[in-house]
């Protein structure tokens, strides 16, 4: 996992797509937001959303 986190800070920083940033956190935390609320009461309230 760490070897693919360091490949994309490898790519952004040799490509200067430091705008990229921000988007990709988003997404992480989304991700891990429908992932954690998986089998809990929430998960209706979540998928409603998106």
């Amino acid at each position: 996992m760490f070897s693919f986190i360091a490949e994309i800070w490898l790519f952004l920083k040799v490509r200067k797509k430091f705008w990229l940033l921000p988007v990709l956190i988003v997404l992480g935390l989304l991700g891990g937001l429908i992932v954690m609320s998986q089998g809990s009461a929430i998960a209706p309230f979540i998928y409603t959303l998106f």
